[in-house]
């Protein structure tokens, strides 16, 4: 029997769950499987030696996160052993300044987390429901937590500054940065290749939320995303980085109410807004309408300012990394990217970009251009077992 972590991946309307067994100081995963709260009829899906296996969760309330959870698990514990659980692991979006590395949940914790969910109300409400769902059905296994803005926790004072009254910077109102699990593990990944360990990385976490992160040896120093998850450059449905200005009219001459401010802000905007059409970048590319190309051309512009801006913090770049969804999986979206990032030096080999390879910059190219699937849910497990201890059997 192996030892295993289950770990929590919660998004907006998804719950990621992996279970990995743990051979040392590290995990494998064994499973991977998702529920897709916007899927009708709800089901969970579930990934096992590469196998696709899914499940409908019927008559479930929606609104009801334990019931779900229990039946989610009752059947993927007969696909997977969970008998030898020692810890659950979850993601949670916002630690504030409070947590600048992963901690175990305990009533004080929660409570901490419970805080900050005002400035991350489209994710850490549903982490805290999926943590106490977890631990109504786990009460004697120790939960921990990992926080996306725990690995930007290394940015200068300059970077985390935002240009207002020094009071309100003392009152939490900065600069954090997210996708944080993302970028530890590309900084992981990159610790594998033949770059210098000081290398000057950019890193894009392209997926329906997205960012970017400049490192150095391994280390945050700035990111694109800021206060919040709807700062930098356009998602899915978030707008990125907009005026203040807008948002004054808004509310102001136009006589918006904030909660219409927010749904348009989160939901409404991004790709979807721009097109009018569709949120997905799929879509989009396969679309011959001028307003899908449009959405895809100004996502692909705020990529490339923002890589170069945050090379600019870096004084140089030595590697440009893909993560997530769209990060994996869209060449035309990486090589309109690099185009616009030419003056850089840095040229794509079209085959390997074409075939989702691991190094897709040329061999003439002055920077690297690396893909590397985003694996969060790894992350968590290692940062998890960190704290419980390792009681593994192999």
């Amino acid at each position: 029997m192996t030892d295993t972590i289950l770990t929590f991946n919660a998004g907006s309307s998804t719950v990621k769950l992996g279970i990995h067994a743990i051979a040392g100081n590290r995990s494998h995963p064994l499973a991977r499987a998702v529920i897709d709260f916007r899927d009708d009829p709800l089901e969970v899906r579930l990934t096992r030696d590469g196998q696709l296996l899914t499940h409908p969760l019927a008559g479930a309330d929606i609104g009801d996160m334990t019931a779900i959870l229990s039946a989610a698990l009752d059947w993927i514990g007969m696909q997977v052993d969970l008998s030898a659980l020692v810890g659950i692991g979850h993601r949670v979006v916002h630690g504030g300044d409070l947590f600048a590395g992963p901690a175990i949940i305990d009533a004080t914790t929660l409570a901490q987390m419970e805080s900050l969910s005002r400035l991350a109300p489209l994710h850490q409400p549903q982490s805290l429901r999926l943590i106490r769902a977890a631990q109504a059905l786990y009460p004697d296994l120790t939960q921990t937590a990992s926080f996306d803005t725990a690995f930007h926790a290394t940015h200068d004072l300059l970077a985390r500054r935002l240009a207002i009254p020094r009071a309100l910077h003392d009152q939490g109102i900065h600069r954090y940065g997210f996708h944080g699990l993302s970028y530890r593990h590309v900084a992981d990944a990159l610790g594998r290749t033949d770059l210098p360990a000081d290398a000057r990385v950019v890193a894009a976490h392209l997926g329906s939320g997205a960012s970017l992160c400049a490192m150095q040896g391994g280390i945050s120093r700035d990111s694109s995303m800021g206060f919040s998850t709807l700062d930098g450059i356009p998602m899915a449905t978030r707008c990125g980085a907009l005026d203040p200005g807008v948002l004054l009219h808004l509310l102001g001459p136009m006589g918006w109410t904030l909660d219409r401010v927010e749904r348009m802000l989160y939901h409404e905007s991004g790709l979807l807004g721009v097109s009018g059409i569709d949120a997905d970048s799929r879509e989009l590319l396969d679309s011959d309408r001028p307003e899908a190309a449009e959405a895809i051309g100004l996502f692909c512009l705020r990529i490339a300012g923002e890589a170069a801006r945050l090379a600019a913090t870096l004084g140089g770049i030595d590697a440009l990394v893909f993560t997530a969804g769209i990060g994996e999986h869209q060449p035309r979206i990486r090589a309109m990217v690099a185009e616009r990032l030419a003056w850089l030096g840095l040229v794509l080999d079209d085959n390997a970009n074409a075939a989702n390879a691991r190094c897709i910059s040329s061999s003439d190219s002055r920077v690297a251009a690396f893909v590397i699937p985003a694996d969060e849910e790894r992350v968590i497990a290692e940062e998890a077992l960190s704290l419980v201890g390792n009681r593994a059997t192999l």
